[in-house]
């Protein structure tokens, strides 16, 4: 969680396109990142895969009115409204885009491409039927800020006890680094018109996601035994939960804010 999901940039500038406040060139170039090129296949009425921009329009002329996002895991079908097939697509690929109005959804599927040493990622979007329900749990934007305060003060107070290496120092920088990056304008926390309250709520989901990554991948600290170990799991796997939770929302305020005030 370090990094923004494809599928959250895309929802974001997706609804900064349909809002009017971002051209469809630029909102391609943000959803394509630091990959190398995007394509969707299965819009309705295009015969193969097509660009962003031409796959973007469609969908509004389709009658799409906001793109949501979807974080689904294991036992845990974020975001997710079916059917099975789309469902089981999306929890492969462990996220996804609904849009709202259009009954369809767009999966990611990531391939590398190049040889070695000039590695490249394309990204094939696939446009899928979803059903027009409520999505699965996912929470108001104050349900998620109270969350993630809890769930920080004790993911923090967990790795600290079990002294491990990600919940200290080393996860500091990582999180500083990662601020002075957003902050130098190296990335957007969320695309024009979202509530600063939504930037906020990602922001401390981010910061979540990125003690859990730091401290899973700074070795074992002092949870050397098995029992510790399985402590350690026990303890962030709610505190991840929340997090993905809080993404979704702070993905999908916009949507949310626009059907409260029609």
């Amino acid at each position: 969680m370090l990094s923004e999901p494809r599928s959250g940039r895309l929802a974001a500038w997706g609804n900064a396109l349909l809002a009017g406040l971002a051209s469809p060139d630029h909102v391609a170039l943000a959803i394509v990142g630091e990959d190398a090129a995007h394509r969707v296949e299965g819009v309705p009425g295009e015969a193969g895969p097509v660009g962003l921009t031409l796959a973007l329009g469609r969908l509004r002329a389709l009658g799409t009115t906001g793109f949501r996002v979807a974080l689904p895991a294991p036992g845990h079908p974020l975001g997710l409204s079916g059917p099975p097939e789309f469902n089981a697509r999306a929890l492969e690929a462990q996220e996804a885009v609904v849009c709202s109005g259009a009954a369809v959804g767009l999966v990611p599927e990531v391939y590398e491409v190049g040889p070695e040493g000039d590695v490249r990622v394309d990204v094939l979007w696939h446009c899928l039927a979803v059903r027009e329900a409520p999505p699965a749990d996912v929470p108001s934007l104050g349900e998620a800020e109270r969350e993630l305060a809890e769930a920080l003060r004790d993911a923090t107070a967990v790795l600290s006890r079990l002294d491990v290496a990600g919940s200290g120092p080393v996860a500091e920088a990582a999180i500083d680094a990662y601020r002075a990056r957003v902050e130098g304008g190296g990335g957007e926390v969320l695309a024009p018109g979202y509530p600063p309250r939504a930037v906020r709520v990602l922001e401390l989901a981010q910061r979540v996601g990125l003690l859990m990554s730091v401290a899973q991948e700074n070795g074992h600290g002092g949870a050397v035994s098995a029992s510790e170990m399985a402590a350690r799991v026990e303890a962030l796997r709610p505190v991840e939960r929340v997090a993905r939770r809080a993404q979704v929302a702070a993905y999908n305020a916009w949507v949310e804010e626009r059907e409260r005030g029609r």
